[in-house]
């Protein structure tokens, strides 16, 4: 889940028996994801998919750290999930889009989980039906976007390495956009804590970013989130309503995983989840 308002504390570097507890949740999601793949068929509402996932959290012995989750003056979010169809690129819900899924349609799932104190945090995004050429180039520009924001996260480096290394290849390379305002964030304990990754390089950081020049450290715990759009990089919302949509309407992604920074680089605590399946044909 992307921040909409940020933490004033850090989580403190992790070690030791802290480091199996944080990745035990992350491969909670990843297993979640993974018990998707074989759950997802054409025509069911937000509503089953939403239902299936808590389903499968408490079967693991964990719960949903989204449903009830309050941000700023959003009301408490009421999923499991955050399920966003299309246009709305994060936070979406059963109660934002009521229709069945059809051709066409992509679904970007994001999933957070508590487990022995211990949040685990990672999105991916399933087409139903074979993607077109241009949602096909979508969806695996995030997927490249994701696996070289991660190897950029080396220990000493700045964050913002992150942008650097995703935003002139989401960009310049594949011609989408990123989502402007968005970013990743820490975890741990919490689900939101700083520093806030951004996805877009600052023209002024001291303004737009300053946690951009904090360098990675070892025992740093992230969720990063590439969020990307066909047409624009601006987002709308309605009010307070959690969903939030993409300006122009166009199709968009969204991408995340949970990064441990080692004395030896980045370790993905959500590894395999962007070896998964990502058409669902049933």
């Amino acid at each position: 889940m992307s921040p909409t308002t940020r933490r004033r504390s850090a989580q403190p570097p992790i070690s030791g028996s802290q480091i199996e507890l944080a990745a035990q949740a992350a491969r909670c999601v990843v297993d979640t994801h993974s018990a998707l793949v074989g759950f997802l068929k054409h025509g069911q509402t937000l509503a089953e998919i939403d239902r299936f996932v808590g389903e499968t959290l408490a079967g693991m012995g964990c719960k949903s750290c989204f449903k009830g989750y309050r941000a700023g003056r959003h009301p408490p979010f009421p999923a499991h999930a955050c399920l966003s169809v299309n246009e709305t690129v994060v936070h979406g819900h059963p109660g934002s889009y009521q229709e069945p899924m059809h051709a066409g349609d992509v679904l970007k799932i994001d999933i957070g989980v508590t487990r022995q104190g211990w949040i685990g945090d990672a999105a991916y995004t399933y087409s139903f039906g074979e993607p077109d050429t241009n949602t096909r180039r979508l969806m695996d520009c995030g997927k490249e976007a994701l696996r070289r924001g991660i190897e950029a996260m080396q220990p000493g480096a700045p964050l913002v390495a992150w942008a650097k290394a995703i935003q002139p290849y989401v960009e310049k390379d594949c011609g989408f956009h990123m989502v402007r305002g968005l970013g990743g964030h820490g975890i741990g304990r919490s689900l939101h804590t700083p520093p806030f990754i951004a996805n877009t390089v600052p023209t002024v950081a001291a303004l737009e970013w300053r946690e951009a020049n904090d360098v990675f450290v070892p025992g740093m715990l992230l969720a990063v989130e590439p969020m990307i759009a066909v047409g624009t990089g601006r987002i709308k919302q309605d009010g307070n309503a959690w969903p939030l949509k993409i300006a122009d309407g166009s199709q968009s992604v969204h991408y995340e995983a949970d990064i441990l920074i080692t004395e030896d680089g980045p370790r993905d605590l959500t590894e395999g989840l962007l070896d998964l399946p990502d058409v669902v044909s049933k």
